[in-house]
């Protein structure tokens, strides 16, 4: 079989490396960003360095004429961004307080159903794969199982609020930056969102090799348990990924659905004008949704992904001849990642000048073509040094042999793939193309033909990104089993910092489009934000691509590891217990998506009530002599979403529990590949279609061509139209599409966890 070229010391060395390199990283882009200051004091010198220097400095002439000496003007910036960050603050501290509890009652659970396999029993038990070998008690497994899920939920709530600390610290100086240039705040930006991007990364990174290298301590050789007990991390993650975008996406629309219905539709006031009641909420839900949520979300798939390729590792010729380099392949593909990820990000904020609105988008589809092409060169370098030159993996109870560069093909398809998926994603969710230009043509008969246009767009942006999964499904498969399709999901994750950064750049533009109108700036800064915010939107499309792409490789992946650990030899789709199992299945992701859009929609409705009453009820409030009741809106958008994400979740987390000790394993197994297979389609779709739905408004806005400017200006009947478009698909693109990529890993790794008890206890209704 061959040793690795890597020694286990050098693999000791170069993921905490990587990790720390990471996080150094964003510290520095951190120190880069909170050198723009939110204070008069600090801005003279800011002024005054403004002649030279890259990304629009030079514009030092302009400086005057834009406000850049109003102190004014800054204050007022400063006042809005506290408020925003303080609104955030408070949602997700009251938000982590339910889902603490939560978080405790699932332990307990975990450790009782874990425990119960062998009746709490603490003497050695024969291994699952191999008999004639002693392994670890089942109740060692419910311990390490419940303390790497507390793990893995505290390292997704890190997550989510770091990433929405560092986007409330952000999104008031990328407004003071516009004010020198639309280049100087793409950067403002876009470190801001590396930030978060970088963090995060090394995060998942170095908690799961710190518990990995700590379980060991006590399971020796055992290396089956181990990985099998490390499981309960992807699953922490996920838990609490479903509840920060659930709560954050019904939030953030309730707010955004109430403040343009009726600032935009009724009052034919702008987006974000101070005198809408609901607007700090709108903002605030920015940065509890788009950041928070998709950062909880990502770390999630991060950390299934990898543990669903551990998991069948240690079942191969890797964890039967101990051999922790190869073994921890996973990590090091992950590690070299950031790596490559770091030198991309340079190449948008120290390599190349934007100069102009129209370079902001290629400049950030520049970041994914640079980091999929170097970590192609990455992976092939990694797979040479850290794998054997010839291994077996665990294929369904017989041990295929697998080349090195087999493996290395499997990582570099799933990378290429969510390339793929990102393009497509920006062809029909970016306002440069046909597909959304035809969109907002469609407004001009009214708002029924975009909503009939924007369907349509949805459906068909369906085809390619499938046809991607399915080729990296069926070229990793036979490559490597299962083991391939879970490093194909770690490919497409591998370039997680740069998706990221990418990511959270869009909220960050969209809050500080909303600083600069509420805090009365000049209109070309708002043209300037707008043109960010608009790159950002597309952007956010692609990260929710590339999001459920990969959610579609590691939930196949968990599920062939879930099959193993059950005992099914196959699943068979003529047997009665399995296909009962698909149809419900693929109807879960419908469920949950008519929970989550209904939550949506009466959360607006109080909104939209509570905005009339104030406009129809505060003398002055329209002409601006008065100021409105931010508080009560953001309130009601709190109150909303705290109660409205439980019932969803509970879908979630209690349908395996209730099928595997119910129904068994087989009719799992096929509840698990119906959501899978329904869940994909309708994720894209909504995610799209919403994308769509939003640009197709503000290409109408920003009536930069020809045939925009004959649909505009705003406040006309196709402008109009187009708002009612997008806010049908807030609640599709911001809270059920991306929350059904949740839906289907977080089933299989529920599923997989708790795989020991459903073979021993479950399917009590067939026994009767």
């Amino acid at each position: 079989m061959g040793e690795t070229l890597l020694p286990a010391i050098g693999v000791e060395i170069l993921i905490p490396a990587c990790a720390v390199v990471a996080i150094a990283f964003s510290l520095v882009q951190w120190h880069l960003v909170s050198r723009v200051k939110l204070s008069p004091h600090g801005l003279d010198s800011a002024a005054t360095d403004g002649g030279a220097g890259k990304n629009g400095h030079a514009e030092y002439l302009i400086e005057e004429e834009e406000g850049l000496t109003d102190h004014n003007v800054v204050l007022k910036c400063a006042d809005i961004q506290s408020a925003i960050a303080e609104g955030a603050t408070s949602f997700l501290f009251t938000e982590y307080k339910y889902v603490g509890i939560f978080m405790v009652a699932f332990a307990v659970l975990t450790f009782l159903f874990l425990g119960s396999v062998e009746g709490f029993s603490t003497s050695s038990q024969t291994c699952t794969y191999d008999p004639t070998k002693l392994c670890k008690p089942a109740l060692a497994t419910a311990i390490f199982s419940t303390i790497s899920f507390l793990l893995g939920a505290f390292t997704s709530v890190a997550s989510g609020f770091l990433g929405m600390k560092i986007a409330t610290y952000a999104n008031a100086r990328t407004t003071l930056e516009a004010r020198k240039g639309v280049g100087k705040a793409f950067i403002t930006a876009f470190r801001s969102g590396a930030v978060m991007g970088f963090l995060l990364a090394a995060n998942g990174l170095l908690v799961l090799y710190i518990a990995i290298n700590l379980f060991k301590l006590y399971y020796g050789d055992d290396w089956e348990g181990l990985f099998e007990s490390i499981t309960g991390y992807g699953l922490g993650g996920s838990s609490m990924a479903l509840f920060g975008r659930v709560g954050g996406g019904i939030y953030t629309k309730a707010a955004d659905v109430g403040a343009d219905l009726v600032g935009k539709v009724e009052r034919n006031i702008p987006e974000d004008d101070p005198r809408n009641p609901a607007v700090i909420a709108d903002n605030v839900g920015d940065n509890v949704g788009d950041i928070a949520g998709m950062g909880s979300d990502l770390f999630g798939s991060y950390a299934e992904s990898s543990c669903a390729a551990l998991v069948v590792a240690s079942i191969s010729s890797f964890g039967i001849n101990h051999d922790f380099t190869a073994m921890l392949y996973p990590l090091i593909v992950s590690s070299v990642g950031i790596l490559v990820c770091l030198i991309t990000t340079l190449f948008a904020t120290d390599f190349f000048e934007i100069k102009d609105v129209k370079e902001i988008e290629p400049a950030l589809k520049r970041q994914l073509i640079i980091s999929t092409m170097l970590m192609t060169v990455g992976v092939a370098l990694v797979s040479w040094i850290a794998l054997p030159p010839s291994f077996t993996i665990f294929n369904f109870g017989s041990q295929k042999v697998v080349k090195n560069w087999q493996l290395s093909l499997c990582v570099a398809v799933g990378l290429w793939a969510g390339l793929i998926i990102g393009f497509v994603t920006e062809y029909y969710t970016s306002n440069a193309y046909s597909p959304v230009q035809d969109v907002a043509d469609s407004c001009r008969t009214g708002a029924a033909t975009n909503v009939i246009f924007g369907l349509a767009l949805g459906y068909k942006s369906v085809i390619i990104p499938i046809f991607a999964i399915a080729v990296c499904i069926y070229v990793s498969f036979s490559f490597a089993a299962m083991y391939g399709i879970a490093m194909a999901a770690l490919g497409m994750l591998s370039t997680i910092a740069t998706g990221l950064a990418i990511d959270a750049y869009g909220p960050i533009s969209d809050n500080a489009g909303g600083i600069a109108e509420m805090a009365g700036m000049n209109h070309r800064i708002r043209e300037r934000t707008d043109a960010l915010d608009a790159a950002g939107n597309t952007t956010a499309a692609i990260g929710k691509g590339f999001a459920i792409g990969s959610a579609a490789l590691v939930s196949l992946a968990l599920f062939g590891a879930f099959v193993s650990r059950a005992g099914i030899s196959t699943v068979d789709v003529l047997s009665p217990k399995v296909i009962i199992g698909l149809l419900v299945g693929a109807m879960l992701p419908y469920w949950f998506s008519a929970m989550t859009m209904k939550s949506v929609g009466s959360a607006a409705l109080k909104m939209v009530e509570e905005v009339r009453r104030q406009f129809n009820s505060i003398p002055g409030l329209m002409e601006g002599t008065a100021k409105p009741d931010y508080a009560t809106c953001v309130k009601i958008s709190t109150d909303a979403s705290i109660k409205e994400m439980i019932p969803p979740g509970a879908l979630v987390m209690l349908t395996p529990l209730i099928v595997g000790i119910l129904f068994g394993v087989e009719t799992l197994s096929g509840v698990l590949a119906g959501s899978l297979v329904s869940g994909v389609q309708i994720a894209i779709s909504a995610s799209n279609t919403g994308g769509a739905w939003d640009n197709a408004k503000k290409y109408i806005e920003a009536g930069a061509s020809e045939h925009a400017r004959t649909l505009g200006p705003k406040g006309s009947d196709p402008h109009k139209a187009a708002v009612i478009g997008d806010t049908i698909g807030d609640p599709l693109k911001d809270t059920s599409g991306p929350s059904l990529n949740i839906l289907i890993k977080l089933m299989a790794v529920e599923s997989l966890v708790f795989a020991p008890f459903f073979a021993t206890h479950g399917g009590l209704l067939f026994k009767i």
